[in-house]
């Protein structure tokens, strides 16, 4: 061969050669391109993994009470497994896969707002309760004061209406022959006993009849009998007692001069010493009244 030929077979050689070498540069820069590709699908098929993941944890982390919530959220959750096991499996779009992601993102934030708003609804209706009841506290504190201070007023009317006397004196009386009355200090010659007051004037007492009663107590710590025998009744700060004289009058709340008269049985004596008269209204004491006979 001359050198034309070999010169001619180089110049094929060099150009199969670069040719080839073209080629293969090209291939590795394709196969370049697909690793990174696959780099960056896996790198998004971790991230979104873990983001439904953290998506999933968000929603065990919402808590309500509301029972139709509670159910969505479920539904929800369940989509999201769905999801992860298609990133999981590597067969499906991760595109797709991320559109989905979003949606149930979206959905999520939903619930979010709707529990946040749930919940300060129901701490604000909380705090109302809580008005309601402190309110309630207060309308029951002011109704027992109400009722406490009428109770007071109801006991302060009460005592108000009890009868008050004044100038209270007892003496014995002696009967003469002609029927008229002469006092005494000695005991043997008294045969009637003889207590005398003034009833105040009184606007808040009931008017109308009144009930007096005496109990004279003798030196020696007995009541005086009625005229009955042992007449008794129940006296307020003494209990039932037995008492010595009744007697009955028409009180009209205006002041008023009182005179009770007991009667001393006959063939009766009485003692020589210190008498004590109780003077009552009904039940209440209104008077007390000492004397001395010899």
């Amino acid at each position: 061969m001359n050198n034309k030929v070999y010169l001619g077979i180089i110049a094929a050689l060099l150009l199969a050669i670069a040719y080839l070498g073209y080629g293969l540069s090209k291939k590795s820069d394709e196969i370049q391109v697909k690793t990174e590709e696959n780099e960056q699908l896996e790198f998004d098929r971790d991230a979104l993994q873990l983001d439904l993941e953290k998506m999933r944890f968000s929603y065990d982390t919402l808590a309500t009470e509301n029972s139709l919530l509670m159910a969505e959220m479920a539904d929800q959750r369940s989509q999201i497994d769905e999801l992860l096991k298609k990133v999981k499996d590597k067969n499906w779009s991760i595109s797709k896969l991320k559109k989905e992601t979003e949606t149930l993102r979206e959905i999520m934030k939903g619930y979010i707002f709707t529990i946040d708003s749930l919940n300060q609804l129901n701490q604000q209706l909380m705090a109302d309760n809580q008005e309601l009841t402190d309110r309630v506290n207060t309308v029951e504190g002011q109704n027992r004061d109400l009722i406490e201070r009428q109770e007071n007023m109801e006991g302060m009317i009460e005592t108000g209406q009890i009868l008050q006397t004044s100038q209270l004196s007892a003496t014995a009386i002696q009967l003469t022959n002609s029927g008229k009355q002469r006092e005494t200090t000695r005991a043997r010659k008294a045969e009637m006993l003889k207590a005398c007051f003034t009833v105040m004037e009184n606007r808040i007492a009931k008017p109308g009849d009144k009930d007096i009663y005496l109990r004279v107590i003798a030196p020696d710590g007995t009541v005086l009998p009625s005229s009955d025998g042992q007449a008794s009744r129940e006296f307020a700060e003494e209990g039932v007692q037995y008492y010595s004289v009744k007697r009955n009058i028409d009180y009209n709340n205006a002041q008023m001069d009182v005179c009770v008269f007991y009667t001393v049985q006959e063939g009766t004596e009485l003692q020589k010493g210190d008498y004590k008269m109780f003077v009552y209204e009904g039940s209440n004491r209104i008077g007390t009244i000492d004397m001395v006979l010899k």
